[in-house]
């Protein structure tokens, strides 16, 4: 029926809130040198099994514009273009209750465990994809960390008022001034 708020993708009803466990591994290698967190998995990125699975946000795009490459179409690709350019990938919530994608639904959020990245790879720069991500890390991951992390606008396609080269101008500022030469 349309106008109707019961949404049903692959059996689940995501009108109400659910406890969910982020269902993605983080996407890192001993080449990363920023950190991109999200807040938490949308539907569409649950479903994907991998990051912004939504087709109108626009952070595949984004990314593919600041590193002078093709926008990646398949999850290899995906993988490629963030680990080609020293990225990786996460999010700052591990579980939480959730209403379909609604960052603002967000309830009883446990942080992801981000020891494994900080360990593994030389982290020059966590950055928090939109203020709910960076809200979330302030309050769950800087007390753990200790890292203070970088807030840049939203990707999401709610974040209507930014358009993809106003968000280049602000992510590509950030992301091209915080890499350190390699020695």
């Amino acid at each position: 029926m349309p106008g109707n708020r019961l949404e049903k993708s692959a059996g689940l009803c995501y009108s109400t809130a659910m406890k969910i466990i982020h269902p993605i591994l983080p996407l890192y290698d001993d080449h990363s040198r920023i950190l991109i967190l999200g807040s938490f998995p949308s539907v569409k990125s649950r479903e994907s099994q991998f990051f912004y699975g939504h087709p109108q946000n626009r952070f595949w795009k984004l990314i593919a514009k600041l590193y002078s490459q093709p926008v990646p179409e398949t999850i290899e690709e995906k993988r490629a273009l963030i680990l080609s350019n020293h990225l990786a990938l996460y999010d700052t919530i591990y579980s939480c209750e959730i209403t379909g994608s609604s960052d603002a639904s967000i309830k009883d959020a446990v942080p992801t465990d981000l020891s494994l990245i900080l360990s593994a790879a030389p982290i020059d720069l966590i950055c928090c994809n939109g203020a709910k991500s960076w809200e979330l890390y302030q309050k769950h991951q800087l007390p753990l960390t200790g890292i203070p992390a970088k807030k840049l606008p939203s990707t999401s396609p709610a974040n209507a008022s930014w358009s993809l080269d106003r968000l280049a101008e602000a992510w590509g500022s950030v992301l091209q001034s915080a890499v350190k030469p390699t020695s």
